[in-house]
């Protein structure tokens, strides 16, 4: 990955073979990469595309010879040298570092914030601890997602990250939303990820105290006299961290993480892979303004007083209704070819109608298999239900599989 550095005695093996860190190479051709990324990729972020956005650290991601693709109007790396197998592999095995500084920064401030932001979703915002961050959803009136997103309590005010296509929406919604409370959008800060099993010990080493923090905490440390925002948290299904920071500081924290031979470049490859490994839904995929959190099986977001004291949510009534038509499932296609988004899934063989359809699917790096999810007629989304899904004309057995794939490893 970081070109030039020479390998050092003693760097940690290569997960997918060889040791210490590679090379930059260009891949020998662009990988699959499912629904979390799209457009044409560029070498380094050559050929840039106009109007696209760039995040404080592409200077760093064109050194490092990143592949760059449009995602949500910025411009991102996909992949580095390593490649999108190696990088999936490095991060379950060692500690991968992710530019996500097109993710929405929002801070709410303001006497009720709390109480106010209760009414856009159905979290329990109100029994947030300071220092404490909670994973929340945007609803609809009729209960559809708009959104999933993480606040955190800072103590004199909420600190909100959402997701790159929907932070204008969502920054509109919450104006209008929340009146008297201030809605301030942040984008003088950089955010990335760093997760895997040795998050910890290569964050420690720049940021002292950050090994004491538990999964969901939030809290302030300083790097070199920047201030930084720390959460116990990620999209991987791994230990780690997200890290909000000025954006003049970010390219040297960045650089002094990836000094680290623990620590790679991760790209949104990657990052796609990993998630669905770890039964992360992606927004605009596996959950939508058509999905509800029941739906989703994202009910256990809601909090226990918002179903019984204080149930004013948006769509409270629809999301707290029947039980849901249909399931978000995972699915382990047979055989080595994945399944992919949009491939409608049928009960048998040479049925007529569809009783699903894929919402994301790839090669699984880590269990070696084809994964996917999928929302599924809930008289079919019992693990162990065989489903035949539709590929190029032909029908592709699968299996309904209980999530995650991969077993979460986060720090309690």
């Amino acid at each position: 990955m970081n070109a030039g550095r020479a390998t050092r005695p003693g760097a940690i093996p290569d997960p997918a073979g060889g040791r210490g860190k590679a090379r930059v190479e260009a891949p020998m051709q662009q990988p699959s990469l499912g629904g979390d990324v799209g457009g044409r990729t560029r070498p380094g972020g050559g050929d840039r595309m106009p109007d696209l956005k760039r995040t404080p650290l592409h200077a760093l991601h064109a050194r490092l010879g990143a592949r760059m693709v449009e995602f949500a109007g910025w411009d991102m790396p996909v992949q580095y040298g390593l490649g999108v197998m190696k990088e999936h592999r490095h991060t379950r095995a060692a500690a991968g570092l992710f530019d996500v500084g097109h993710m929405g920064q929002v801070i709410l401030r303001g006497d009720g914030a709390a109480r106010a932001l209760e009414k856009l979703v159905p979290a329990d915002i109100e029994g947030l601890a300071e220092g404490r961050q909670r994973y929340a959803l945007f609803t609809d009136e009729r209960g559809g997602i708009l959104d999933d997103l993480m606040v955190a309590n800072r103590g004199d005010h909420l600190f909100l990250v959402v997701n790159a296509a929907r932070a204008d929406h969502d920054i509109a919604h919450l104006r209008d939303g929340l009146p008297g409370i201030s809605v301030e959008q942040v984008p003088s800060r950089a955010l990335v990820a760093l997760q895997g099993p040795e998050a910890e010990p290569a964050l420690a080493a720049l940021v002292k105290g950050v090994e004491a923090m538990r999964f969901m905490d939030s809290e302030t440390f300083h790097f070199d006299g920047a201030e930084l925002w720390v959460s116990r948290s990620g999209y991987t299904g791994e230990d780690g961290f997200e890290i909000s920071l000025p954006s003049d500081r970010a390219e040297a924290f960045a650089t002094a993480l990836l000094s680290d031979e623990r620590v790679e470049a991760v790209g949104l490859g990657a990052r796609d892979s990993l998630r669905l490994e770890a039964g992360l839904p992606l927004y605009g995929h596996d959950i939508g303004a058509d999905t509800t959190p029941a739906e989703a099986r994202l009910g256990w977001s809601i909090g226990k007083a918002r179903r019984t004291a204080r149930p004013d949510f948006r769509g409270a009534d629809a999301i707290l209704g029947d039980a849901p038509a249909r399931l978000r499932v995972g699915l382990s296609p047979e055989g080595r070819a994945p399944i992919r988004e949009g491939a409608d899934l049928f009960a048998e063989e040479d049925a007529a109608s569809p009783v699903g359809r894929v919402t994301s699917g790839c090669f699984g790096p880590t269990v070696g298999v084809p994964v996917a999810m999928g929302l599924v007629d809930s008289r079919h989304a019992s693990p162990g239900t065989r489903l035949f899904g539709e590929v190029r004309g032909r029908r592709l057995p699968a299996a309904v599989a209980s999530l995650p794939f991969v077993p979460a490893n986060f720090k309690r």
